[in-house]
C-alpha cells in the first residue's frame, strides 16, 4: 500500500479540523525533547548509538499500546526519511489512516543541501519543547 504524503502546513489543518488525529514524532527522545510540534506523541522508530543507527524493535508494540489502528496519524521526523519508514511499518501492522509529513520538523533538503520541503518548524507552526510523551 502507498503511504499517503502530506506538508507540515496540511498535516496542522488535519490535526486542526480532527480531534481524533495524531501528529506521531518518530525522531529520537532527544530530537523530540529539543522541539516537536505542539501535541505531539513521540515513539521513535530508530535509535542512534556509537556513530551508527539501530531500529526500535518496540516500535510498532509501543504505538499500538498508545493509539487504536483506526486513529489517523501523521508520522513526521527531522525531514521524511524515517518517517516514511515507520508509516510503513504501522501500515504493514494494520494501521488503515497514515500519512507521511515530507519535511519532518526540520525540513526536507535536495542534494546540494537546498531547502526543498520547509519543515514544521520553519513553516511556523506550534512547537513545544521537553521529553516526555503528549498526547493531544
Amino acid at each position: 500500500m502507498e503511504i499517503r504524503q502530506t506538508t507540515p502546513p496540511d498535516a496542522y489543518e488535519t490535526l486542526q479540523r480532527d480531534p481524533t488525529a495524531v501528529y506521531l514524532d518518530v525522531r529520537t527522545p532527544e530530537e523530540f525533547a529539543a522541539g516537536h510540534p505542539e501535541g505531539a506523541v513521540n515513539v521513535p522508530v530508530l535509535f542512534f548509538r556509537g556513530g551508527g543507527s539501530s531500529p526500535n524493535p518496540d516500535f510498532v508494540t509501543a504505538v499500538q499500546r498508545l493509539l487504536p489502528p483506526t486513529t489517523p496519524l501523521l508520522v513526521g521526523c527531522q525531514a521524511g526519511g524515517r518517517s516514511q519508514r515507520g508509516a510503513d511499518l504501522l501500515v504493514t501492522a494494520g494501521f488503515t489512516d497514515v500519512s507521511n509529513v515530507r519535511g519532518g520538523f526540520g525540513g526536507a533538503r535536495d542534494e546540494t543541501g537546498r531547502v526543498v520541503t520547509p519543515g514544521w518548524r520553519d513553516a511556523g507552526l506550534p512547537v513545544a519543547t521537553g521529553p516526555g510523551t503528549e498526547k493531544r
